[in-house]
């Protein structure tokens, strides 16, 4: 890992436990701390620039979200992603957003359905291209916006938790070429169903969605994993 990991306490109001969980749970998450690296506590303390108390305390709380284990004569090491993590994920995010559907429906505005669309004409030019790096993020924020529009902001926040989980994953989902022209005129299809007020349409395409992305997914990983066992 190199030394790219910021930490600017006093800027910050909340604890600094706090703090150290949320930068070390992002680039675990994101992969700047590769999975099977050590997380040494004078190491990393010196480089968050915090004592050693707040960030075991940062530790003891990764290691309940199953992001960093204990191992003996090992000390703490960083969990790699399986095949179960994605599965897992993947039917909160289908459950919490379907969750969203009928004050999607009831909440849309042609303001907010006009705005889902200028989006997914940026995405259409980026599915033409083939830009991978760039439709990622922005199919994954097309979705927040979609999800937004129920004003459920308990349920947002909720899905907000997963979300930096879903970023990674749904970049190796978006990449198997099979799926991305279809998954994008889904996109569209979505945006329909809300400015028809098709609730059960929305539904059952919501969930199809997410399903095939969590499908994806698991190929993509298992795929990666069995190519670095063969390495």
């Amino acid at each position: 890992m190199g030394n790219t990991i910021s930490f600017q306490p006093m800027m910050e109001s909340r604890p600094i436990r706090e703090i150290a969980y949320e930068v070390l749970k992002h680039a675990i998450i994101t992969g700047e701390i590769p999975a099977g690296e050590r997380i040494v506590e004078t190491e990393y303390a010196d480089r968050l620039h915090i004592s050693r108390t707040p960030l075991r305390e940062a530790l003891r709380k990764l290691e309940r979200d199953g992001l960093v284990e204990y191992m003996l004569r090992r000390g703490v090491v960083v969990r790699a992603f399986t095949l179960s993590d994605v599965e897992e994920i993947y039917t909160i995010r289908n459950a919490l957003e379907l969750l969203t559907v009928p004050a999607i429906i009831r909440n849309a505005t042609p303001e907010a359905i006009a705005s889902l669309r200028d989006k997914l004409s940026v995405m259409d030019r980026l599915v033409e291209s083939g830009n991978i790096e760039e439709l990622s993020p922005l199919a994954r924020a097309f979705h927040t916006e979609l999800t937004a529009v129920s004003g459920l902001n308990r349920i947002l926040r909720v899905i907000e938790g997963q979300d930096e989980y879903i970023k990674r994953f749904s970049a190796m989902a978006i990449r198997q070429e099979n799926r991305l022209q279809e998954s994008h005129k889904e996109h569209h299809k979505l945006v329909d169903l809300v400015e028809a007020r098709d609730e059960p349409g929305l539904t059952a395409l919501m969930k199809h969605h997410i399903d095939e992305s969590k499908r994806n997914c698991l190929l993509a990983l298992d795929a990666y994993q069995k190519a670095h066992q063969q390495a």
